[in-house]
């Protein structure tokens, strides 16, 4: 049955995305991040329907009136710089067959990440792909946190298997990244209960993200609570409202759960945390005795007999930073430092501008939430090797374009010279370019208040 629903739905929205590409990079996010044909057991388990709908969304954007530029920014262009010296340390790479390998998932994701950069022209668009990378994964957050509640917690919540997010170490790190997402998404809604429905969902994904016992997640939501904190504009009553709620996760979680999170201040007893930390030294010395790194998934014997304080122990690299540096040596993780710094000042200006606009001043709440979700997966990162994780890249895909739609309208260009912008957002009362049945251009229909 989950087979059919799956294949249905994939293949019901194709002929849409035929005559709207921009849908193909939401279809194809809702695959990517949410992965549900990994819950199925038949026919649609192994089908490849992320391929079928990035064909689909480029044949469709080949032959649409769309307009067919990238959105430069300066992100953008270290992203691309990026992605080329990837290519690069794949031609020197230590394990060439796996390395060639790993490159060819990395760029069928960045493909499709440029080619939200090619659609991605209009706020409410941009507020869909929020939306529905928040859904996606909110989706195990809120399946998550029911079962973190009827266990008492003393069971770890999963990802799916066979996907980014399938260690409870992965899942945890993008519900944390989604937490602040949700949020953004609820105050976006005014009907009562629907909102009511977004504030319980937002809240089963913060404890399903504890219920993980994952440690980088715990760090991840105590960095992103503490920036909330510190932005607040009343910080007693945020300060009250953080405090009630870390003593209620607190006073729920068993015994189990304070002995795994405990060992965060006993790292140097931890077994985990010690191979990790001998994993982070082989990254090191390989980046300084190799200018192109170890090239992809170098985390083999050899690499740790070569470079490794402890060459027995050997274990994957559980680290954004230092598998970047592993593999790509000290100028690829400048790249990806230097990309993840932008993006987080161009969210941050963006949210300063938007403010100022009244039409468009929720804008200024997205960018905001995604600086958070930013704060989540570099703390988190920390302890978890995600550095190619598509989920980040959409959030980058997200604040590019809006800080070129932003810049559009600073520079005095009207919306009809640059892009199909529909400043409202889809959320509330936004015109979609959704090709339902009933809906004309222009007619009241096509106008939605949630």
């Amino acid at each position: 049955m989950r087979d059919i629903v799956v294949t249905l739905a994939v293949f019901g929205v194709l002929p849409f995305v035929l005559r709207f590409p921009w849908l193909g990079i939401l279809l194809f996010t809702w695959l990517s991040l949410m992965n549900p044909h990994r819950m199925a057991y038949g026919f649609a388990l192994n089908l490849p329907f992320a391929m079928i709908v990035a064909l689909t969304t480029l044949v469709a954007l080949l032959f649409s009136k769309e307009i067919k530029k990238i959105i430069w920014t300066r992100e953008t262009v270290v992203l691309l710089i990026f992605v080329l010296w990837m290519c690069v340390t794949t031609i020197f790479s230590m394990y060439p067959v796996v390395a060639v390998a790993q490159l060819e998932k990395v760029l069928k994701i960045q493909l499709m990440i440029f080619v939200a950069l090619i659609l991605m022209r209009s706020f409410d668009r941009i507020e869909a792909l929020i939306c529905m990378c928040a859904a996606s994964i909110g989706f195990y957050g809120f399946k998550g946190g029911i079962f973190t509640i009827l266990k008492g917690g003393s069971n770890r919540v999963q990802g799916p298997p066979g996907t980014f997010i399938e260690g409870n170490n992965e899942i945890g790190l993008a519900m944390a990244m989604t937490v602040p997402l949700l949020f953004f998404v609820r105050s976006r809604v005014v009907n009562p209960p629907l909102k009511l429905f977004m504030t319980v969902w937002t809240v089963l994904t913060a404890f399903a993200a504890i219920g993980t016992q994952s440690r980088g997640a715990l760090l991840g939501m105590a960095a992103m609570t503490a920036f909330v904190w510190i932005n607040s504009r009343n910080k007693l009553f945020s300060g009250f409202l953080i405090a009630l709620t870390g003593l209620s996760i607190a006073a729920f979680m068993p015994e189990s759960w304070y002995e795994r999170m405990g060992t965060i201040k006993t790292h140097d007893e931890d077994a985990s945390a010690i191979g990790r930390v001998n994993a982070w030294w082989t990254s090191f010395n390989m980046a300084k005795d190799r200018i192109f790194g170890g090239g992809f998934d170098c985390w083999q014997s050899l690499t740790f007999s070569m470079y490794a304080p402890d060459p027995s122990n050997v274990r994957d690299v559980h680290s954004i930073t230092f598998e970047v540096l592993g593999e790509h040596g000290f100028i690829g993780l400048t790249l990806f430092f230097t990309l993840g710094l932008f993006t987080w000042l161009s969210a941050g200006w963006s949210a300063r501008q938007a403010r100022r606009m009244p039409d468009i001043s929720w804008v200024a709440d997205m960018m905001r939430m995604v600086q958070v979700s930013l704060i989540a997966y570099a703390t988190a990162g920390q302890f978890l090797g995600l550095a190619y994780f598509d989920y980040y890249y959409m959030l980058i895909v997200a604040v590019a374009s809006t800080t070129w739609l932003i810049k559009r309208r600073l520079a005095g260009l009207s919306d009809d010279e640059w892009s199909r912008t529909r400043p409202e957002g889809f959320l509330k009362g936004g015109r979609l370019d959704l090709p339902w049945p009933w809906k004309k251009r222009g007619s009241a229909l096509a106008r939605q208040n949630y």
